[in-house]
C-alpha cells in the first residue's frame, strides 16, 4: 500500500526523528530573541571539564546513517519548499505570507515544532529556529533571515542528502583517529576541537589552506612542540611567494633582512650571503630560506609537529586579525590556531613542569625550546562538509575544495583553480 508524502512526514514528526529539534524546542520552551544574541560567525571557546558535543565521536557513523535515512525520506516525500526571493533582511516582528512558507520549510527539516507550522508572523519561535539553522550551517547567528541564510535554506533537500552521502565514508575513515584524547581539525568548518573522552575541552577558530593550496586529510599524533620556532619556508612558498615578493620590492637582500629571513646552502649547510644568489633563478631545491624566531615570525610563538608525508603542521600566527573572518582559507596548507596556548597547555597537561605559567614564561623569553609531550595524543585533519553531533544536530559547510561527489576521503586534494591565477 502506498504512503502519501503527508503521511510519511507526519509519522516522522510524531516520532521526533525528522531533523534534530533541540530539547528546548521539543518541549516548547524557546528562549527570548534579541539583538544581544548576535554572534560572530564562530568564536574560540574553552568549555573546560564541562565539555561540549564534539564534531566526531564513536557514534558518528551511526548518526550519519540515521541522518541519511531522514533526508532520504524528505527527498522521496517531495523535498521542502523554495523560499520566495527577499529584497531586504527579514527581522523578528515582520509579518507576510512568505513567513508561512518559511515556517513550513523549518518544520520539514526539524528546526520548528510541527504545531508551529502556521502563521504569518516572524515571532520568537521562528527567530530561535533560524538561529539554530545558522549555527548548524556556520553562518552569522542573528535570528534574522538574511541573504546568506535565505540561500542556505533554498539548497534542495537532494543536495543536502548528497552531501551526507559524500561524507559518510570520510566519517568512517576518521574513526581510525578518534581516541580518548585527540585533536580534530575540520577543514571546511575552519575549526579545531581538543577532545577528551568524548567531550570538547576547547574549540578554536583556525586558518586552513587556500583552495589552490589545500590542506590534506590525515591521521597522526603530536610528536613535539617547538616554542619560539624558526620557520623554514617550504619550497612551494619560496617559489610562489618569497622570491616574487623579494623581486617586486626592488631590493631582494633588503627584503629578506626586513623579514629576518636567512639563506642556507642546504638544511644543514652554511649560511649564504643573499647578495650572491642568482636572483630570480635560484635553485630552490638546494637553497633554504629560514626565518628567525621572534616578532613577525610566520609561526609566531609555537609550532606543533606531527609525523606526516605532506610537510604540514599546526602553529601560532602573527596575523591574528584573520581569525575574525567568516571564511578562513588563507594558508598554504598548514593550520594556524587562535588562542593556541589553550591548546599547548592541554597537550602538555601530563608533561611534568609544563603548566600555563611555564608556557608563558618560555614564550615571553623568546628562547627556542623543544618539548616532547608525555602520552602523545592523536591528530586528525578531516574534510567534513557535513557531520552529525551527539546532540542530534546535522551540520553542513561549504565544499571549499570541491571534493564532494569525487570520492575523496583522505590524502592531499588537488588544488582548485582560482580565477585570475
Amino acid at each position: 500500500m502506498s504512503v502519501s508524502r503527508r503521511d510519511m512526514l507526519s509519522a516522522l514528526l510524531a516520532a521526533g526523528t525528522l531533523g534534530a529539534l533541540a530539547p528546548a524546542a521539543r518541549a516548547g520552551k524557546l528562549t527570548n530573541f534579541n539583538r544581544r544574541n548576535q554572534l560572530p560567525p564562530t568564536r574560540t571557546t574553552v568549555f573546560g571539564d564541562a565539555g561540549a558535543p564534539p564534531m566526531l565521536s564513536e557514534a558518528s557513523p551511526r548518526l550519519m546513517e540515521e541522518a541519511i535515512a531522514r533526508y532520504d525520506l524528505i527527498v522521496r516525500s517531495g523535498g521542502w519548499p523554495q523560499l520566495p526571493p527577499i529584497k531586504r533582511i527579514v527581522v523578528a516582528g515582520s509579518r507576510s505570507a512568505k513567513i508561512l512558507i518559511l515556517r513550513r520549510r523549518l518544520v520539514l527539516e526539524g528546526y520548528l515544532a510541527p504545531e508551529l507550522a502556521k502563521g504569518r508572523r516572524y515571532d520568537k519561535h521562528v527567530a530561535q529556529a533560524i538561529m539554530r539553522f545558522q549555527r548548524n550551517h556556520g553562518l552569522r547567528v542573528t535570528g534574522h533571515l538574511d541573504f546568506a541564510t535565505h540561500a542556505a535554506l533554498n539548497v534542495p533537500a537532494q543536495a543536502r542528502l548528497d552531501t551526507l552521502l559524500a561524507n559518510l565514508p570520510r566519517v568512517e575513515w576518521a574513526m581510525k583517529g578518534v581516541h580518548d584524547r585527540f585533536i580534530l581539525v575540520n577543514i571546511p568548518a575552519t575549526q579545531l576541537e581538543s577532545i577528551d573522552r568524548g567531550k570538547v575541552y576547547s574549540r578554536h577558530n583556525v586558518i586552513v589552506g587556500k583552495p589552490d593550496r589545500p590542506s590534506p586529510s590525515l591521521i597522526s599524533h603530536v610528536s613535539e612542540i617547538n616554542f619560539n620556532p624558526y620557520w623554514t619556508a617550504p619550497e612551494s612558498i619560496v617559489i610562489r611567494d618569497i622570491i616574487p615578493e623579494a623581486m617586486k620590492s626592488g631590493d631582494p637582500v633588503r627584503f629578506l633582512r626586513k623579514m629576518r629571513i636567512r639563506v642556507y646552502d642546504g638544511y644543514n649547510g652554511p649560511e649564504i650571503d643573499p647578495a650572491r644568489l642568482p636572483w630570480p633563478n635560484i635553485d630552490t631545491k638546494r637553497v633554504i630560506f629560514r626565518q628567525d624566531p621572534g616578532e613577525g615570525n610566520a609561526m609566531a610563538s609555537v609550532k606543533i609537529n606531527f609525523p606526516n608525508p605532506y610537510a604540514v603542521y599546526m602553529h601560532d600566527t602573527p596575523t591574528k586579525q584573520l581569525f575574525t573572518s567568516a571564511q578562513r582559507y588563507f594558508s598554504s596548507g598548514c593550520v594556524r590556531i587562535e588562542q593556541v596556548h589553550v591548546l599547548t597547555e592541554w597537550i602538555l597537561r601530563d608533561t611534568p613542569g609544563w603548566d600555563r605559567e611555564q608556557i608563558d614564561r618560555v614564550v615571553n623569553s623568546g628562547e627556542r625550546v623543544d618539548v616532547k609531550p608525555v602520552n602523545p595524543l592523536g591528530v586528525l585533519w578531516a574534510y567534513l562538509t557535513s557531520w552529525v553531533t551527539p546532540d542530534g544536530n546535522v551540520h553542513f559547510r561549504k565544499d571549499i575544495y570541491q571534493l564532494d561527489g569525487t570520492g575523496f576521503i583522505s590524502g592531499q586534494p588537488h588544488p582548485v583553480r582560482v580565477a585570475g591565477r
